[in-house]
């Protein structure tokens, strides 16, 4: 018995209408589907919410909630920033790059290329301050998932033990990839 695929994955912003506009105009996810009710269906609690579904491509589902009744939204102030995102994969760089020239027309401020060697990511909020990423898979992304791959449970059991970052794929850091 396994999971088939994530259903959706479900966030909280300020304005359900502002964050379904956002999306559509600066990453093209179409609209899919609105629920508002007055009361929670899982805990029975009377609280009125708008419950918005994007498509994100190939089945991938985005939905936020607005909470008008709840304290405004907040940050975990123990986790950095750059931890909680939202990562979307692009076709390819060319993609990436007209994604980056697009959000910086609109005077969204944009961080990277960032090469992460298996791919290559910038970095945006949206007008809810979650962190989004945009990815295209790097060239030997293939070469360097098998290389990972060979190495992932020794790591994780070296970084269990330690704590401190494994030197198995050191090699992603270098400037030429040696497959």
């Amino acid at each position: 018995m396994k999971v088939r695929k994530i259903h959706h994955v479900a966030y909280r912003c300020h304005d359900a209408k502002e964050t379904v506009e956002w999306y559509g105009k600066h990453l093209n996810m179409d609209f899919v589907l609105a629920i508002a009710e007055d009361q929670v269906p899982s805990t029975k609690e009377p609280d009125p919410y708008m419950h918005v579904f994007l498509d994100a491509g190939n089945g991938n589902v985005l939905a936020f909630f607005e909470l008008p009744t709840k304290e405004p939204m907040g940050k975990d102030p123990n986790t950095p920033e750059w931890v909680q995102h939202i990562a979307f994969e692009v076709e390819d760089r060319e993609t990436l790059l007209a994604f980056r020239e697009k959000l910086e027309a609109a005077g969204i401020e944009v961080v990277g290329v960032t090469d992460h060697s298996l791919f290559h990511s910038i970095y945006f909020f949206d007008p809810n301050g979650h962190r989004i990423e945009l990815a295209c898979p790097d060239p030997d992304q293939e070469k360097k998932l098998a290389r990972l791959d060979a190495v992932k449970w020794e790591m994780l059991e070296e970084w269990s033990r330690t704590k401190r970052a494994p030197k198995h794929a050191a090699w992603m850091h270098e400037k030429e990839f040696k497959g």
